[in-house]
């Protein structure tokens, strides 16, 4: 699939460039540390002080994957590793499954997906920003895996068909999103009937306000767009899924949590 140009609206265009500028750091980085040096608001969330933030990695990136799980990935896919959980330790991901993962980035959670659904599964990953593609697609030819595929596009507008997918996936991304009705939206229509999500991704006490999520970090650093526990289980609910839960894993902040997000999509549609 060519790449496709997109427009981008305000939000959209300063997220990429922040991701933008990780990826270019990733792909000579030698430590985490390099990482956030180089992208800080989008690698340490900007919700903390310098003592916390120097220690970033301890709740994103790479050091919420076991080493098991990182053993034969290529270098520049586990150190580009930017979100704040691990969905494919809670995806339940099967034999022969077609996975998607919103907001790719480095490729670490489509590379791991590939190696769960194996030879006759299909792992793709969808990310609006060139350089992630890029370094993901290099990833992927590294490591060797064929089951793997990369599109350009956003989360809100997904290069997919309808019911063309087993499983959704995503790792502290979808608080990215300038329109989370829209991804919500989108998920359900790309999941096939009996389909789930399996997503890490920030989340806000119920009680507090945009302006007082924005306080705690930058849109850019995930905190600022996270949606609040009763904002997640509506728009799931809202798009016509159903089982959903949403569980608080740790505190990032005062009042922000990275959270386990799971919903089915019906097996067979609602009268």
């Amino acid at each position: 699939m060519t790449d496709q140009n997109l427009q981008l609206n305000e939000i959209q265009q300063t997220v990429r460039d922040r991701y933008a500028e990780a990826a270019i750091a990733a792909a000579t980085a030698t430590s985490v540390h390099d990482i956030v040096k180089a992208a800080p608001e989008a690698t340490a969330a900007n919700c903390c002080d310098d003592a916390c933030c120097s220690d970033a990695s301890a709740t994103y990136g790479l050091e919420l994957y076991d080493a098991a799980e990182r053993e034969g990935l290529p270098n520049a896919a586990v150190l580009a590793s930017l979100g704040c959980g691990n969905p494919i330790a809670v995806a339940e991901l099967r034999e022969g499954e077609t996975v998607l993962d919103l907001g790719s980035g480095g490729g670490i959670d489509v590379l791991l997906s590939a190696r769960r659904v194996g030879p006759t599964g299909r792992a793709i990953g969808v990310d609006m920003t060139d350089e992630m593609l890029s370094l993901a697609r290099r990833n992927a030819a590294e490591a060797g895996a064929d089951n793997v595929e990369f599109r350009k596009g956003t989360i809100e507008a997904l290069p997919l068909d309808d019911a063309s997918v087993d499983v959704v996936i995503s790792n502290c991304v979808i608080n990215l999103a300038s329109d989370k009705d829209a991804v919500f939206a989108e998920i359900a229509r790309v999941l096939r009937p009996g389909g789930r999500v399996g997503v890490s991704d920030v989340v806000a006490d119920d009680l507090l306000t945009p302006a007082q999520r924005a306080e705690r970090g930058s849109y850019v650093g995930c905190i600022a767009g996270a949606l609040s526990f009763r904002e997640m289980r509506d728009g799931l609910r809202a798009v016509g899924l159903t089982n959903v839960e949403v569980v608080p894993t740790h505190q990032l902040t005062d009042g922000m949590h990275s959270a386990i997000i799971r919903a089915t999509k019906p097996a067979v549609a609602a009268n």
